[in-house]
């Protein structure tokens, strides 16, 4: 298998697949869609990235069985994500802003869209397809490659982020959380409590995945004890305009329109054969240093403790926002960062967290959300957009290492109090 794989090295592959193993009549997905726009095709090309899924589709053409269809699935989707990794960390290319996170999310959409497409040489049904895309998901998301090292010596600290969202808006959106996962991946930060190593994890915004147990499958081995077990963990996303918010409750409720333009209204469940509490908590709350977090200068933005929820208190029937957190034997309909994917994230791993019964410091932080120039309604970058996200990835940094060398003592007496909009609630979808 190693052997076959070897010889079909990226160079020797023509950069266009065979028409007999594409079938163009299967459908793409409402995201794999969105690839034919201008936009993408222009991230694609500024970045060096456009190679990608043509690549991909020709060695797909080379695959005769279902262990080099793994074996090449499996590289290609760690090179995906080697690759983003190191361009982000690295210069700007092509115009665009170093650290920017929409090369990775086209180019794995021109991979998922190919292996759907592909027509291939041996038997392979529906269910044997989804585990191979299952397959790409997660090893271009760098959930596959988390690495920790064993030392005492070295705190290990697991971060995540999200795919841009939101794109029916404006197809341009970057994602300020998920250029900050590739802008930590691998990285060590020096901490009050000594130098900390950080992995980080891609998520994307969908329903369906979450539902399968992503979130859980991925943070599981990194939570359990032993030798390689996080100090902390930290999920991340964009939430509100000019601030970052430390979420304090996650709720058990989701709602909105994904990526897929799929829709959910209802309760999160925890698939079968992930750890859970039962019965499920409406609200779980976080184990950050939020006091600490709060204090410190991390940044240009302002960041705030937020402790509101959104519950339908015990004994009646409608919704009410409470600016405290919830009240006993409420029903959830909101934790602190909405009920979008990002509440979502932060309900799974807390939960686990709590179900593996492990003493983790661990919760969610919104950054500010990530925007162009007033001005620019079709550039694909500008000098705003390119502070702003320069700004907002420091700032995240310097928050994740405030928590880690956080010893977590300090009084939340006189913590400021968040500033609320006009309807006391944060607007939704939040990511």
């Amino acid at each position: 298998m190693l052997a076959t794989l070897t010889l079909l090295s990226p160079a020797a592959v023509a950069a266009t697949p065979r028409a007999d193993c594409v079938d163009p009549s299967v459908q793409p997905t409402v995201e794999e869609q969105r690839l034919t726009a201008e936009v993408p095709q222009q991230i694609l090309r500024a970045s060096g990235f456009d190679d990608v899924g043509p690549r991909f589709a020709a060695r797909l053409c080379s695959v005769t069985d279902q262990d080099d269809a793994e074996e090449l699935i499996a590289t290609e989707g760690d090179r995906l994500w080697e690759r983003a990794v190191a361009q982000a960390q690295g210069d700007a290319v092509g115009g665009l802003p170093a650290g920017d996170d929409r090369p990775l999310y086209w180019a794995r959409l021109t991979m998922t869209k190919a292996l759907r497409q592909w027509k291939s040489e041996f038997s392979l049904d529906q269910g044997e397809r989804d585990a191979l895309l299952w397959s790409l998901e997660q090893h271009s998301r760098g959930q596959t490659s988390i690495d920790f090292p064993p030392s005492d010596g070295i705190k290990r600290v697991l971060v995540s982020g999200f795919d841009p969202f939101q794109l029916n808006d404006d197809i341009r959106r970057s994602n300020p959380s998920g250029a900050s996962a590739l802008a930590l991946d691998g990285t060590v930060v020096m901490t009050d409590a000594g130098p900390a190593r950080i992995e980080t994890a891609m998520f994307p915004v969908l329903w369906t995945p979450f539902e399968q147990g992503m979130v859980e499958k991925t943070f599981l081995p990194h939570l359990v004890p032993g030798p390689r077990q996080v100090d902390i963990f930290v999920t991340v996303s964009q939430g509100r305009p000019d601030r970052f918010d430390v979420e304090h409750w996650n709720g058990r409720w989701h709602q909105g329109v994904d990526n897929n333009d799929e829709t959910r209204l209802g309760t999160i469940s925890v698939p079968e054969g992930i750890p859970t509490v039962t019965p499920a908590p409406e609200f779980v709350p976080t184990t950050q240093a939020y006091a600490d977090i709060v204090r410190a200068d991390t940044g240009r933005f302002p960041a705030y403790h937020n402790t509101e929820v959104t519950e339908i208190p015990a004994g009646q029937t409608e919704p009410v926002d409470q600016p405290d957190g919830p009240t006993p034997g409420s029903v959830a309909r909101a934790g602190g960062g909405g009920s979008y994917l990002s509440n979502e994230i932060a309900y799974r791993t807390t939960l686990l967290r709590d179900a593996l019964g492990v003493q983790l410091r661990g919760g969610h932080v919104h950054t500010p959300v990530l925007t162009f120039a007033p001005d620019n309604l079709t550039e694909v970058t500008d000098p705003v957009f390119e502070q702003n996200l320069h700004d907002i990835v420091s700032q995240v940094r310097n928050i994740v290492t405030v928590a880690t060398g956080a010893d977590g003592t300090a009084s939340v007496l006189d913590l400021p109090r968040s500033p609320r909009d006009h309807t006391g609630r944060l607007p939704e979808p939040s990511m």
